[in-house]
């Protein structure tokens, strides 16, 4: 074994002289039933590619979170032990939902690097804190900071992002905004930078190896591509999601990727059926299907184009790929479907007619998947994404949350094989399994911090046996209060108190109490589906596998079940934010991500601006959030202009009767706002101590806009806010802004 104690930057013991570079694949939101690999409807022609040249795995886990998913697969452990048993935007004081990756957990690519590998991370990262994402940092939790230790990083730091106007960093610097033309999208540009990234590599040191994470964004919400993509599904889902879901179920079982005896499981009675959607409706639910579809598929092909280029290079046949398909089940937050996914997660209620009124105004069908929408399929798909399974991603207890394929390649020292591996997996078994292949003992010691045990396994013994005995001990799975412990060969399962394709919060989660929860119990030697519950029938073994639970849960810092509500579900007014209570600006600041901000838009608080006009003058003087949903403040033909846009359902515009003065001006907006989810707000602009404008929002965010779009200064960069400007975005100011005050109220 190498050397075990890490130190500094210096290079340990010399890596085997034939070391295989190492590139891990993840797609994001991809239920495991999708790939026509397997059996979908989705042409998934690399995932095909890597599994005909290697191995496949049909019982492989996730996490059935972002976040929790990555951290785990990084690091080894699971992800509470890294302080992520929630997504980073929602993070809270409990000790397994911090978001604050701890220095005891190194990171995959700190090891490697320090045994002379080159390593690159590219696409979503989503484990830095929120409030910690801004030009100013701290790095030290940014891909290529200190704790973490890539060398490069190109992508996106929060959970989700427009395909279109993509808030990008390179390393720690963040980039221009890169506005829609028709040409750009993010999971290409990601796709030209790993390719340019391998090529420099090549020239400047080919003898070294190299590790990559190409992790894009697709396909989370929301759902972004070409049209001509999009139209290559027209008709393919007419028939809705049920008869999808026999479709789906009769292909993997004439494929054999699920075992002779599959159960397919029923429609939770929460779901609506296809039947129980009206005609008038249907057109958009299929659109909605058809854009996600070209979406994944768009998306699996930059994965070829990236191993394409390895060909090229000739170092393809010595090069360990891992294709996690990816880091949880399909994700049923669109809920009902929407042109706008983050309404559902501040509360916002709306019907479906609201949202094809809206679209109308854009384009109609034709708009969907395009820079106007942030578009998110029915809850419907994502579960028919899930066959055989129960449920979808969110949901920890059931397979339809936490399982989909892996495929692993490695043409130099992998025969390739069809018949599929089903022992039980887990992400944070591809650490262990990395380091066995290079001969690596998990470090005690990393950077002088004594590093926690890693809680994964070598999965190299069914590299070349199909037939290996299974090796995993007990795996816990929990998100949010749903949860389930497996261990030799059983699973038991709480389903938790939340339903994430049921729009609004169930006032039942506020006096839900774990221990009232009822368990289920299964068999998976004989119940591949978690089709048939066996907890009455088997009292005792359910008994052993609830005390099984809870030890795990005490190791991992599970405990409180249920900790990651806290600030996603019962108080998102206390997830993480600026601390400040007032905050001094210029127009220097732009760019800054929402959760670094001041809470414009969600909280009372007043805006006091020191500007200067002239008869010229016009631009935004500030702005937040992004065409899908924020808040704007304007001058137009010499009048100020003021639009809440609630994620495009509705825009408030609220626009001065008499021109501004010209000169220096004090311009105050007052937000008259009570505590609570989609709470009215009354706006009060005043000018030079006069009222120049004044109206009332009817329903206002409580979490925040946008995970990607930012808080701009004299104008808006990304994604404008509101269609008066659309087409002269960024809409720079071309007064002078002085400073600019905002306080809580």
């Amino acid at each position: 074994m190498q050397a075990s104690t890490y130190r500094a930057r210096e290079t340990v013991s010399p890596l085997p002289a034939d070391a295989p570079n190492i590139v891990i694949l993840m797609i994001d939101d991809a239920g495991p039933a999708l790939p026509d690999t397997f059996g979908g409807p989705i042409h998934t022609p690399t995932m095909s590619e890597v599994a005909s040249a290697g191995i496949t795995y049909n019982r492989f886990h996730n996490a059935a979170m972002c976040s929790p998913t990555r951290a785990a697969l990084l690091t080894g452990r699971n992800q509470h032990r890294v302080g992520f048993g929630q997504i980073a935007e929602f993070a809270n004081a409990w000790d397994g939902y911090t978001g604050l990756w701890p220095a005891t957990t190194a990171s995959i690519a700190k090891v490697l690097g320090y045994y002379g590998y080159t390593t690159a991370a590219f696409g979503k990262w989503h484990n830095t804190p929120a409030t910690d994402i801004s030009r100013i940092g701290p790095y030290d939790r940014w891909p290529s900071g200190r704790l973490v230790g890539f060398d490069y990083f190109y992508g996106f730091l929060g959970g989700e992002s427009s395909q279109w106007e993509t808030a990008v960093v390179e390393n720690t610097v963040r980039l221009p905004p890169q506005h829609h033309d028709g040409n750009y999208h993010f999971t290409e540009d990601m796709t030209d930078q790993a390719i340019a990234w391998l090529r420099n590599r090549r020239a400047v040191s080919p003898e070294k190896p190299f590790f990559m994470y190409w992790a894009p964004g697709a396909v989370h919400g929301p759902h972004h591509i070409f049209k001509e993509w999009a139209d290559k599904y027209e008709g393919r889902f007419d028939e809705g999601w049920d008869v999808l879901r026999k479709e789906i179920f009769a292909k993997q079982k004439a494929l054999g990727w699920v075992p002779e005896g599959t159960q397919l499981t029923e429609r939770a009675e929460t779901m609506p059926a296809w039947e129980d959607i009206p005609e008038a409706e249907r057109a958009f639910q299929v659109r909605l299907m058809e854009v996600f579809a070209g979406f994944l598929e768009h998306t699996d092909r930059q994965a070829g184009r990236l191993l394409d280029e390895l060909e090229r290079q000739q170092i393809l046949d010595n090069t360990l790929v891992f294709y996690v398909w990816s880091d949880n089940g399909s994700s049923a937050e669109g809920q009902n479907g929407t042109i706008s996914e983050l309404m559902a997660q501040n509360g916002i209620p709306s019907k479906i007619e609201d949202h094809i009124e809206a679209l109308e105004d854009i384009g109609g069908l034709d708009a969907l998947g395009g820079p106007k929408t942030d578009n998110m399929y029915h809850a419907g798909w994502a579960w028919a994404g899930s066959t055989p399974f129960k449920h979808t991603k969110l949901i920890a207890s059931h397979f339809g949350g936490t399982r989909t394929p892996l495929a692993v390649s490695w043409p130099k020292r992998i025969a390739p094989d069809s018949e599929a591996r089903s022992q039980f997996y887990h992400v944070n078994d591809i650490v262990p399994t990395i380091y066995d292949v290079l001969d690596i003992e998990p470090p005690d010691i990393v950077d002088g911090v004594s590093q926690a045990p890693l809680d994964g396994v070598s999965m190299v013994p069914t590299f070349h046996d199909a037939d290996a005995p299974e090796n995993k001990g007990p795996q816990y799975f929990e998100v949010m209060g749903s949860r389930a412990i497996y261990k030799d060969g059983w699973m038991a399962s709480v389903f938790g108190p939340r339903i994430p394709w049921r729009p609004g919060v169930d006032p039942a989660i506020r006096t839900w109490n774990p221990e009232d929860d009822e368990w289920e119990l299964y068999n998976l030697e004989a119940d591949f589906s978690q089709a048939e519950d066996l907890a009455e029938a088997e009292p005792a073994q359910l008994k052993e596998m609830k005390k099984a639970f809870d030890r795990e849960a005490r190791e991992n810092s599970v405990y409180p079940v249920g900790g990651g509500l806290w600030s996603m579900v019962l108080h998102p007014e206390d997830g993480p934010a600026n601390p400040a209570t007032e905050f001094h600006y210029t127009s220097d600041v732009v760019g800054l991500p929402e959760g670094a901000a001041a809470r414009l838009g969600t909280v009372a608080n007043r805006v006091v601006l020191d500007v200067t006009v002239d008869a010229a003058s016009q631009g935004v003087l500030y702005a937040m959030g992004a065409y899908s949903g924020g808040l704007s403040l304007w001058i137009d033909d010499g009048r100020l202009v003021y639009e809440y846009n609630t994620f495009q359902i509705d825009r408030t515009r609220i626009t001065a009767d008499k021109a501004l003065p010209h000169g220096d001006l004090e311009i105050e907006v007052e937000t008259l706002r009570e505590p609570g989810v989609a709470q009215p707000a009354e706006i009060r602009i005043v000018v030079n101590g006069e009222p120049y404008a004044s109206g009332v929002v009817p329903m206002t965010a409580s979490a925040g806009f946008t995970v990607n779009d930012t808080f701009d200064v004299g104008m808006d960069q990304y994604s404008p806010v509101s269609e008066a400007y659309y087409d002269r975005a960024p809409f720079a100011f071309t007064g002078k802004i002085r400073k600019m005050f905002v306080e809580y109220l």
